[in-house]
């Protein structure tokens, strides 16, 4: 036994321990296999989380330097006065502001999926109406809907109380719009809809986009997959906002999932456990 526990202490896991008819020994030995075999699944989960770490870091870099490297390049060119017209100078400024905005969603994405291990013992429960949230959300992406000509049509009962954080939740529902109006073609449609059944308030966005592939629909919701990349990496995702509203959900004791609607387009429905107002 004192050999195996060197052995375990110069990182060589396997290790046969030594049998015994004595009840004491043969109690240690149990003992000290058992804590052998909890150290090992420590390391390992631990080697994962640290390739996670470290594959999440070296993606979002990539994905930071790309409206960075774009951002630099229309910067320089009205310093150098390439932009000599009033309509190219309003021009090089809106890929200025789309791209820091993007940037902006990119840096957001990243400081909440790097909260959510934690994010259990930040949550600040409160009455909410989902109407209010839903609503919310769909005012702050209106903007770059009118700009694809986007309509968005909403079908929401009252009633739709849950328990949860606002911040949070208000962050799930933006992200599964941006990624909705963000796939959806110009002048294409979003549906929300969102009412109570039973004791969980249940919710659904679909567009009118391409939607989900087979493999998509297997992967959507792994960090940084974006089954087309350069699809998504010009629409400005970083593969995240999928992840972290599922993760959101989870954690408010609902679930989200992804498929495709009858008719065509990416539908997203999920649900989260009822609170009745008081």
């Amino acid at each position: 036994m004192s050999f195996a526990a060197r052995k375990v202490a110069a990182g060589d896991w396997d290790v046969e321990l030594p049998g015994s008819y004595i009840t004491e020994i043969s109690e240690v030995r149990d003992a000290f296999e058992m804590m052998v075999n909890g150290m090992q699944k420590a390391f390992q989960k631990q080697a994962e989380l640290e390739e996670e770490r470290r594959f999440v870091i070296t993606a979002v870099a990539h994905d930071l330097r790309t409206p960075l490297f774009a951002l630099r390049g229309y910067l320089d060119g009205l310093e150098q006065g390439i932009a000599q017209s009033p309509d190219k100078i309003t021009k090089y400024l809106a890929v200025c502001k789309e791209k820091s905005a993007q940037l902006d969603r990119l840096v957001e994405d990243l400081f909440t999926f790097t909260k959510m291990e934690h994010v259990q013992m930040d949550l600040h429960h409160q009455k909410i109406d989902i109407k209010f949230i839903i609503l919310k959300s769909i005012d702050s992406l209106s903007p770059l809907a009118r700009q694809k000509n986007l309509s968005i049509s909403t079908h929401i009962e009252d009633d739709c109380f849950i328990n949860g954080d606002v911040h949070l939740l208000e962050r799930a529902m933006n992200n599964l719009l941006d990624n909705a109006v963000r796939h959806t073609p110009s002048y294409g449609e979003i549906v929300v809809q969102c009412y109570k059944e039973g004791n969980k308030i249940k919710f659904m966005i679909r567009d009118t986009g391409p939607g989900f592939s087979s493999e998509e629909l297997h992967r959507v919701f792994e960090p940084l997959y974006r089954g087309e990349a350069s699809r998504n990496r010009s629409t400005g995702g970083s593969g995240l906002g999928l992840t972290i509203s599922q993760r959101i959900v989870r954690l408010h004791g609902g679930e989200l999932s992804a498929g495709n609607h009858s008719e065509g387009g990416a539908l997203l429905t999920g649900w989260i456990p009822v609170t009745n107002p008081g």
